[in-house]
């Protein structure tokens, strides 16, 4: 099996924090969408009677495509790929545009998303919310696009639209954030009925304006301490609301994790369509589509289906060892050891559990199930995830 990514690298404005690839350039939509469907269609046969569980559109913000541009991209996807009848689709939105397609008559609405494609059947049945926050002046801070209750009215929109499988990403330790307002943001998502919860701390990536201004002195980075506490305070509570905490970042109602994002964890083979997309072949090869929205128009439009630019890279045994080490324990399953024997033998496994040992010992951060003989599975405990980093450090080769 395997999964698909496409990416929409088009916002309307730049979020503060985001250092992702995109472009305000959305007059280029209509075109971007003819070229991205010719690279979906050239690239089936890199996955050669494969079946697709698994559909995420992201960006970017792919809320700004129109319901037809969004609709011929997923027919095009049905029509060269075999997609699992009950495959995960999601795709990612803002607020506010969702409050716009909502009142739309429903040729060109919202519910022009959800219909399923014809005799390939399927249709979006997952959204992810681009939140954030709950707090207007953090919103503002981070220049977000929408406000606190429009992001509200958009889930209940999806809901009233019969979507019953609703994430919402949420940031913690945006600067000068206050644990009052944390709890504030956690307060109104868990009071939504969503199904699943992404919340990130916040990263201070090089190039964003966030990052420039802690460097002029303009904001206030939260400590260290602040952070890890509100890390525990989202556990607590999430686990009080009967979320399941399955990844570092990701909560979720029984039932309802991630499936794409959890391929990815798994080494499941991806394609990603789209300047500054990645694909892997589950085995050794990575592909990173440049990211030039320039160089990919030119490629598959005019020079008529010649491939977009693209570099390639080949992991080593050594890389191979540290992405299943990072990847496993970043989850509340930990690394099943039986697949991880299998996958690189006896003596790397000795070496992991060499090197566990301390951890497991004298700190009780890495946890082996007691009541399994033999040991199953090696994980992090939910409390020492905030320095997992750390660990997975002592694990890895390099």
């Amino acid at each position: 099996m395997s999964v698909l990514y496409i990416h929409i690298p088009f916002c309307r404005t730049r979020c503060a924090y985001c250092d992702f690839y995109s472009t305000t350039r959305e007059a280029e939509l209509p075109r971007y969408a003819d070229a991205l469907c010719c690279e979906i269609e050239e690239r089936r046969c890199e996955l050669p009677h494969t079946r697709i569980t698994s559909i995420y559109i992201g960006g970017g913000t792919p809320s700004l495509l129109s319901p037809t541009l969004l609709n011929r991209i997923l027919d095009t996807i049905y029509a060269h790929y075999d997609i699992d009848a009950d495959a995960e689709v999601t795709v990612e939105v803002n607020p506010d545009d969702i409050v716009r397609l909502s009142t739309s008559p429903d040729d060109n609405g919202l519910a022009a998303l959800l219909r399923p494609r014809g005799k390939a059947g399927g249709a979006i049945n997952r959204i992810s919310l681009g939140i954030q926050s709950f707090d207007d002046g953090l919103l503002r801070l981070i220049r977000r696009r929408h406000d606190a209750a429009t992001a509200i009215r958009a889930v209940q929109a999806l809901q009233a639209m019969g979507i019953d499988n609703i994430s919402i990403d949420l940031i913690y330790g945006l600067p000068s954030q206050t644990i009052e307002q944390w709890e504030h943001d956690l307060d109104i998502a868990f009071s939504l009925n969503i199904q699943h919860l992404s919340a990130y701390a916040l990263s201070y990536e090089p190039g964003t304006a966030l990052t420039r201004w802690r460097e002029e002195g303009r904001i206030t980075e939260v400590s260290d301490e602040l952070s890890v506490a509100m890390f525990r305070r989202l556990c607590q509570r999430a686990s009080k609301a009967d979320f399941e905490h399955y990844e570092i970042s990701n909560f979720c109602r029984p039932g309802y994790h991630s499936r794409h994002n959890s391929s990815y964890w798994t080494a499941i083979p991806y394609l990603g369509f789209g300047p500054a997309a990645h694909s892997y072949d589950g085995q050794r090869t990575r592909r990173a589509n440049t990211p030039s929205l320039d160089a990919y128009l030119s490629a598959w439009l005019d020079a008529k289906s010649s491939p977009a630019p693209y570099t390639t890279e080949t992991l080593t045994d050594d890389e191979l060892y540290d992405e299943a080490v990072m990847c496993g324990l970043r989850t509340a399953a930990g690394i099943d050891l039986s697949a991880f024997s299998r996958r690189f033998g006896q003596r790397h496994l000795d070496t992991l559990l060499r090197e566990a040992a301390p951890h497991i010992v004298a700190h009780r951060l890495l946890l082996l199930p007691e009541n399994a003989k033999p040991h199953t599975h090696l994980r992090i405990a939910e409390p020492s995830w905030m320095v997992a980093d750390d660990i997975m450090s002592d694990l890895m080769t390099s």
